[in-house]
């Protein structure tokens, strides 16, 4: 069944959380106006409005797309524009609707499953298209056709033209068989390698990995012979209208893939199959005139090698830890992971097979649920600040909140990518080498147990979000965007800006997951005592931050300073202390 949802009003600190883990950040106003929402309203206001395709990215040099239409001579070179495609992936993470916004999370969730290599695809065009297949697939909820699901974009990203490149498919030929994609298609794809907290059990024997085999590698990757790239793009997928890869031979002779009847495509009884009698894949007969393979029975094959995986309900558990891993939380122990797989991993599994495989409505559950929100009786985990954010959420989640905007990139162009392209590479100096991870596996904070997001963290990569925060607010900063905190203040909260406490109280609020301040009461003076909450010790140390250098009556001298408002030089200093303060905390690494 569904997890259960919380019913109540969101209020401040709830949808602040709510739009920091299902988007990419929110001003203020977003967060104000989604405090009076209950759940069920706010995920549909995120996930369930109709969104305008991108702009497509713009050549500089022509002025004109290059993605669709096709590269000539009169384009930028090739590594210019790779380095504009990328800039426009975060351009799309920093629009100002919450609903675009909320589906290019889910974009950059695909991405972070499928990953994608600039190292090894070095073809922006072949890029472009699986960003856009994953974008179809981002709101399957939204799309009557049953068929739009994550188990028939596995189908597809099985023959996009980037991922036949990223992991040898076009290599792979009967006779010589290459199984670097069906090896990643099992264990990072689709079934996994089971719980890794509590490995599932094996057989003993070498190439048994508890949930299939090593012989069920082979046996995929003779089901996927056959592909090439197709780097003219002219091969167009008919239900998403996308190019797609080809067949080597021609539709008519698919003349590379395996057709060995002598050798049935048998898969291990680590499967368990009611569509294939004996776990046995064979083309439909229709497909292959005179017995020869075509581009259809092809298809036809790997389509039923992914409904067999899918069959298996590991399949559906091993994704939806990832999808919990990426909007909740990353158990690092095996006591945490048990009780989360029972109570949580489970249900969410059941909704996506019960729902056909569409992965909207089980984000959509979750996201509702009262787990998310430590709203059921009697939890006490840390939902809260319970994920340390990516590289990508703090930069685009602190621009977002100053309400920092893009350069139009049709009137813009050369701004537009500078911008961006800046904000990229504060990404990539904090740790996240965007599209072009470490290996395949992906970025090790979303796999990699028992790390997991910790990852994020590292002596170099904290300094260097600490040198984001720094310049942003330095009116000396070299980046192109610079908060006056002074006017940011003024024109967001005027209200409470007079008085120092309220101030900086209310900025918590809206900045830091936990803000509920509360006393020392242990009588060891313990700050473990209170560990989802904020100490008056710790608002304390906000305030002297932020008014450090004021000897008499600071809060006095603040407020007289502020309404007075001829010293803005003066208090743009102070408020800058506050903002470093509050934006290098602990606190504010956590989402």
């Amino acid at each position: 069944m569904p997890l259960p949802e919380y019913a109540g009003t969101l209020g401040q600190k709830r949808a602040a959380h709510l739009l920091r883990r299902a988007t990419f950040g929110a001003t203020k106003q977003q967060i104000d106006s989604f405090a009076g929402l209950t759940p069920a309203q706010a995920v549909t206001q995120l996930f369930r409005q109709t969104l305008p395709d991108p702009v497509l990215p713009i050549d500089p040099k022509t002025g004109t797309e290059w993605v669709v239409s096709g590269i000539t001579g009169a384009n930028s070179e090739g590594g210019d524009l790779m380095q504009y495609l990328l800039n426009w992936f975060i351009g799309q993470m920093m629009n100002s609707s919450l609903s675009y916004s909320a589906r290019e999370k889910i974009v950059l969730f695909l991405h972070t499953h499928f990953t994608m290599r600039t190292e090894k695809v070095n073809n922006t065009r072949a890029l472009y298209f699986q960003n856009q297949l994953f974008r179809q697939f981002a709101l399957d909820a939204l799309n009557a056709d049953t068929d739009v699901n994550f188990k028939m974009l596995t189908v597809k990203a099985s023959v996009d033209n980037a991922m036949l490149e990223l992991l040898d498919g076009r290599l792979n030929v009967k006779g010589s068989f290459n199984e670097n994609y069906a090896r990643e298609l099992l264990e990072l794809y689709s079934i996994g390698r089971g719980l890794e907290a509590a490995p599932p059990p094996t057989s003993g024997e070498e190439g048994d990995y508890g949930v299939y085999t090593e012989e069920d590698v082979k046996t995929a990757a003779r089901i996927l012979t056959g592909w090439d790239v197709d780097d003219q793009f002219s091969n167009i997928d008919p239900d998403t209208n996308l190019p797609r890869g080809k067949v080597k031979g021609s539709n008519a002779n698919a003349s590379a893939h395996d057709n060995d009847a002598s050798k049935p495509k048998k898969f291990s009884n680590r499967f368990v199959s009611t569509l294939y009698p004996d776990n046995t894949i064979t083309p439909d007969p229709l497909t292959m005139p005179a017995g020869v393979p075509t581009l259809e029975s092809a298809l036809d094959e790997i389509t039923k090698l992914i409904n067999l995986i899918y069959e298996q309900e590991e399949t559906a558990k091993n994704i939806c830890r990832k999808l919990y891993r990426f909007y909740v939380w990353a158990p690092h122990t095996n006591a945490e992971t048990l009780p989360i797989e029972a109570d949580i991993i489970d249900e969410m599994a059941k909704t996506f097979r019960d729902g056909g495989f569409k992965m909207q409505p089980v984000i959509e559950n979750l996201l509702r649920s009262q787990h998310f929100y430590d709203a059921a009786a009697g939890v006490t985990d840390d939902a809260f600040g319970g994920l340390i954010k990516s590289p990508i959420d703090l930069v685009i989640g602190t621009l977002k909140f100053f309400n920092i905007q893009l350069p139009d990139l049709a009137t813009q162009t050369d701004q537009y990518y500078e911008a961006t392209g800046e904000i990229l590479s504060h990404i990539v100096d904090q740790g996240m080498n965007f599209y072009n991870p470490y290996d395949v596996a992906g970025y090790e904070a979303y796999h990699q147990y028992p790390i997991y997001h910790r990852f994020w963290i590292t002596t170099n990569s904290l300094s260097k979000r600490y040198d984001f925060v720094r310049t942003l607010l330095d009116p000396q900063g070299t980046m192109l965007f610079n908060v006056n905190s002074y006017d940011y203040v003024r024109a967001n909260f005027a209200g409470v800006a007079p008085n120092s406490e309220e101030l900086v109280k209310t900025l918590i609020t809206y900045l830091l997951p936990h803000h509920d301040f509360l006393a020392y009461i242990d009588p060891n003076d313990n700050p473990d005592t209170f560990n989802a909450s904020l100490t008056v010790k710790r608002l304390n140390y906000f305030l002297n931050r932020f008014l450090t250098d004021v000897n008499m009556d600071p809060k006095g001298y603040w407020t007289t300073t502020w309404n007075q408002g001829t010293e803005l030089s003066e208090l743009r200093e102070w408020l800058n202390r506050l903002f470093n303060a509050l934006l290098q905390s602990p606190e504010y690494q956590l989402a």
